[in-house]
């Protein structure tokens, strides 16, 4: 359904996967990673979201590296330069914009764990950007703080996993009061039962299929909702 592209990012080169929808055209959602960097589930997820109608990029921000290993997975995103990864994410927003394709002007994010964090931090980097859904968010490095002045009249919808403390964690209550405070609205849903990366189809020791379906659904309706 997707192809791998390339994009301009501040006066770089920066790649992804880009899925269509069936009709050809639609919105456009910006698709951030897990720290695993850019494997098959979020090309999955990608063309999941095509198939709802999204033209949808999911940027490469580890710029080609992956793994299946959690230490080393660690070390790719403690490693991730913040300022370029948010100029990508700045950067396939733009690229989306300019597609024929897409329809609307404005610009969604969904990002899971790692790249749940970075999905929040889209209208900080982007006008464009509207719209963000991040799955159990991990914002776990003092450079993780976008510019919280930037979000009045934007929407956050975050899936929080009960492993992670759910909406009583303390970065979430603080992204929370943050984003409110700043003039954006904010739905918070907690999944009972559930394990940081439930909605990871591949990992079965953590995959939820009900709570994943019923998290998915959530995020189709509120993209239509907010990307007009």
């Amino acid at each position: 359904m997707g192809e791998h592209v390339t994009f301009a990012s501040d006066g770089d080169r920066a790649a992804g996967y880009l899925a269509l929808p069936p009709g050809g055209s639609g919105t456009a959602v910006v698709l951030i990673q897990e720290w695993w960097g850019l494997v098959p589930h979020i090309i999955d997820v990608a063309d999941r979201l095509a198939a709802e109608g999204f033209v949808t990029l999911a940027p490469d921000l580890y710029r080609g590296e992956s793994t299946t290993e959690p230490d080393e997975a660690g070390k790719h995103m403690m490693a991730l330069d913040v300022g370029r990864a948010a100029r990508d994410i700045a950067g396939a927003a733009a690229y989306l914009t300019g597609l024929d394709a897409t329809t609307g002007s404005a610009v969604g994010t969904v990002g899971f764990c790692m790249g749940g964090g970075l999905a929040i931090w889209g209208a900080a980097v982007a006008t464009q950007i509207r719209a963000m859904v991040g799955f159990y968010p991990a914002m776990l490095r003092e450079d993780w703080e976008p510019d919280w002045t930037r979000y009045a009249g934007t929407h956050v919808m975050l899936h929080l996993a009960d492993g992670d403390g759910g909406s009583s964690s303390e970065q979430i209550v603080n992204a929370r009061d943050q984003l409110a405070a700043n003039g954006a609205e904010v739905r918070l849903f907690d999944y009972p039962g559930t394990e940081h990366a439930f909605f990871n189809d591949d990992r079965p020791e953590v995959y939820a299929a009900d709570a994943s379906a019923t998290a998915w659904q959530r995020t189709i309706e509120f993209l239509r909702q907010h990307c007009v």
